[in-house]
């Protein structure tokens, strides 16, 4: 595929990770029995990118659309960095892909041995100015991130990116990412209106279920209990 824009890029390869994820259950939906998340609410979507990790044509397609949304941005990272764990296997592949230097960031420093919060440096723990690539699974709130940008950044490397394979597209997720210095943009191959988009489309759902998920794009925490579903509070 020839270098295109990132809408190009995003409107190709969105459709074909969505269709993929739905046929792998790495997203499941479910307008009329919603699935409880860890916080309580219930929600009509569940995600599950590690169910991308069992076929090598959907690894290799997600590594192929980060690569053309690097051509696009027309970025040349210098190292490749996953959050772990599930950002791991898709920035292997691509570090490999592009051979490159592969790095991953901790959600919290190990408590033994040297304390690493950051995985593939060198020993004295520095990216050194380098120019560094992020690489997300999935964006909800954002949080962790941008504890991952924070952390390469720490460590002396530059991160003008962090790609994902999906977004919720929260505005909690905009407004973490809008606030980190210095900027670093989040950007997603595929976003929820053309994951529902797609699911219409193959036949997933049907466009009353189709309405109903796109209402909870709008208010994903009140939606739960606005369709008689009220929090689980544990």
């Amino acid at each position: 595929m020839a270098s295109k824009t990132i809408e190009e890029v995003r409107s190709y390869y969105g459709p074909l990770i969505a269709k993929g994820a739905l046929q792998l259950e790495a997203v499941k939906l479910s307008a009329r029995k919603p699935f409880k998340w860890a916080s309580g609410y219930w929600m009509p979507i569940y995600n599950d990118n590690r169910r991308f990790l069992s076929r090598s044509e959907s690894r290799s397609l997600i590594a192929e659309a980060f690569e053309a949304t690097l051509e696009a941005l027309d970025f040349k990272p210098d190292q490749i960095a996953g959050t772990a764990t599930a950002g791991i296997p898709h920035a292997t592949t691509l570090a490999d892909r592009l051979a490159l230097p592969l790095s991953y960031v901790r959600s919290s420093g190990k408590d033994h041995g040297l304390h690493n919060l950051i995985e593939g440096l060198s020993s004295d723990g520095s990216y050194h100015h380098a120019q560094v690539l992020l690489i997300e699974d999935l964006i909800s709130t954002g949080g962790s991130s941008v504890k991952a940008v924070q952390a390469i950044s720490a460590a002396q490397g530059v991160v003008p990116y962090c790609l994902a394979i999906f977004t919720y597209g929260f505005p909690a997720s905009v407004e973490a990412f809008a606030a980190i210095e210095p900027q670093c943009k989040a950007i997603a191959l595929l976003d929820y209106d053309t994951l529902i988009e797609t699911a219409l489309k193959i036949g997933y759902v049907h466009e009353s279920d189709a309405k109903v998920l796109q209402a909870w794009r709008i208010d994903p925490f009140g939606w739960g209990e606005t369709h008689g579903f009220i929090p689980v509070r544990e």
